[in-house]
């Protein structure tokens, strides 16, 4: 067993996510260890939310340091294993220049960018077959952490968000409202902000629903536009932190997004969730819940893992209205089937 480990996948929101199930298995099956995460500045926040991590080690952005103070801060601590779940050139020499007595990472196959091996002293075969879930867990249970159960757990903090949500709804305390976050990382993931404002009216109809509309940084004028064409039928959230994000997701009665890290954080939490995939695999990337349904047009496209597409039409918008809403409509059946 090791006795501390530094875990290191600096970003992306998502990402962050999908590597908590992996953290969590080790630290159940490493109680006594003391667990370091790695991480980007600007994504710092959501480790805060995530138990039996000992210390968070920022780098970059407006709150991390500089490379240099952060390595030396990490050579100090002589961590016995260093695992880099992202596999990239610089995640994967930020956890060698750590200096643990191991440095463990995907095999050469399995990178984002291959000559990221050379930097591991320990290179493993993941199981790659499915959800990118699966794959850390794979990594984790190699490296002697058995896997009882997939958790992504995250810390419940007070906020005030879903309660001024409820007030801007014109709904009771306890009452069920939706959650649409029509933003994307990638023009080539971004459904129109009309068809959202299509659905918030569906829900509203068929399952006397009322949604907000959350938003990223540039994104309250999307926000807006799916209100706008909501007929009344949602409004837009008001900002919030990540750690009011994750409230607002866990008290909501369904989330509807693309593939983006808000999307990551409502299957984590356990929210039932339709996701709407493009140029990405949501058998890979997807929500994990079997209930859990979504639209994708993963098979169809030609720019797979492109942040824009080739075509005049980005293939997401081929994705009818009519489509999420059945997916809406067997959610709340009991979910189970995808298109």
């Amino acid at each position: 067993m090791a006795r501390s480990v530094l875990i290191v996948r600096l970003g992306a929101l998502g990402d962050l996510v999908h590597a908590m199930p992996a953290v969590a298995a080790l630290r159940a099956a490493w109680p006594e260890a003391i667990i370091d995460w790695l991480v980007d500045g600007r994504y710092a926040a959501l480790l805060e939310l995530v138990p039996g991590v000992n210390r968070i080690v920022v780098i970059g952005g407006r709150t991390g340091r500089p490379v240099r103070s952060v390595i030396r801060d990490l050579r100090r601590a002589r961590y016995d294993l260093a695992i880099d779940f992202q596999g990239l050139l610089k995640s994967a020499a930020l956890a060698r220049f750590a200096g643990a007595r191991e440095t463990a990472g995907f095999a050469a196959g399995q990178l984002r960018e291959p000559l990221a091996g050379v930097f591991y002293t320990r290179r493993i075969p993941a199981d790659d077959s499915g959800h990118v879930v699966r794959k850390n867990l794979s990594l984790v249970e190699a490296l002697g952490a058995g896997v009882r159960e997939v958790a992504a757990p995250l810390k419940v903090t007070a906020s005030a968000v879903p309660g001024q949500v409820r007030q801007l709804l014109r709904i009771e305390a306890d009452a069920r409202f939706a959650v649409i976050n029509p933003g994307a990382g990638w023009p080539n993931k971004q459904w129109p902000a009309g068809r959202y404002g299509a659905i918030a009216a569906h829900l509203r109809a068929r399952h006397e629903l009322p949604s907000i509309v959350t938003w990223g940084p540039r994104e309250q004028a999307l926000a807006g536009e799916v209100a706008a064409a909501s007929d009344g039928a949602a409004k837009v959230a008001p900002s919030t932190s990540i750690a009011d994000l994750v409230e607002l997701v866990r008290a909501a009665a369904v989330f509807i997004a693309g593939d983006t890290g808000p999307m990551q954080l409502a299957a984590a939490v356990g929210t039932p969730v339709v996701g709407l995939f493009g140029p990405t695999n949501p058998l890979r990337n997807g929500p994990w819940n079997a209930a859990d349904t979504w639209v994708s047009r993963f098979d169809q496209c030609e720019c797979h893992h492109k942040r824009r597409c080739r075509r005049d039409t980005p293939c997401v918008n081929t994705i009818t209205v009519e489509q999420v809403a059945d997916a809406v409509d067997r959610r709340f059946g009991g979910g189970g089937s995808r298109a």
